[in-house]
């Protein structure tokens, strides 16, 4: 039986960090589905593609070729974009894109290939409601809005990406709102998630609380 771990959120909850934490951990391929947006988004760009040209988005999202690395390197049609997927650019319009039906139903299918017949750990908006809908284990990670804005905002600083504080916030404020309110694939509480609010815990603390829930399951036996 595989293991499959997933987890939703909104954006800075830190739910990236800790599935990267768990995945090495547990000996997990980490998946980080939002990567997969970007990547529709940078293509988008790179092709001066208008955001309302929906069409050409959804044409970009059927043929386009995406790998995930297990060291977190990101190949689009075989050349890394690891960091230009995060750029400002990008971040402004992947949100939307997101939200594009046909998008979101083109990423679900590249998600679950990659997820299939593989240990895994995936992130994201719809992952324990729509992407991995069986998965063992499902979690909600949140955290007050100030402090999202300022894990993201020391994030891009590390990554030399540059965004004032104050961009990252409304940014933020914005995409709630959008991820919550998606025709598809909206972010969603459910009685099967654990919650976990991140707002003063560390990375550490978030970990130990998921083992805790894991190894508490006598019945999976997980490679360590």
């Amino acid at each position: 039986m595989n293991i499959t771990i997933a987890i939703d959120g909104p954006a800075g909850s830190g739910k990236g960090t800790l599935a990267k934490e768990l995945a090495k951990k547990y000996n997990l391929i980490n998946i980080d589905t939002g990567a997969t947006y970007r990547c529709v988004a940078l293509k988008t760009i790179r092709e001066n593609i208008d955001i309302n040209e929906t069409d050409k988005i959804i044409e970009i999202s059927k043929n386009i070729q995406i790998e995930l690395k297990e060291d977190g390197t990101v190949l689009m049609d075989g050349e890394e974009v690891t960091k230009e997927i995060r750029s400002k650019e990008v971040t402004t319009i992947v949100s939307p894109i997101s939200s594009i039906v046909e998008v979101r139903k083109n990423m679900v299918e590249i998600q679950r290939k990659i997820a299939a017949n593989n240990n895994v750990v995936m992130e994201g908006r719809d992952i324990t409601t729509i992407v991995l809908p069986n998965a063992k284990y499902k979690f909600y990670l949140d955290a007050e809005l100030e402090s999202r804005a300022k894990r993201r905002y020391k994030e891009n600083l590390e990554k030399g990406i540059d965004m004032t504080y104050e961009e990252i916030y409304e940014n933020i404020k914005k995409r709630d709102y959008n991820d919550m309110n998606k025709e598809v694939g909206a972010l969603k509480r459910t009685d099967e998630q654990v919650y976990i609010d991140t707002t003063n815990l560390t990375i550490e603390e978030e970990v130990e609380i998921i083992g805790k829930i894991i190894e508490g399951d006598k019945d999976e036996k997980i490679d360590r």
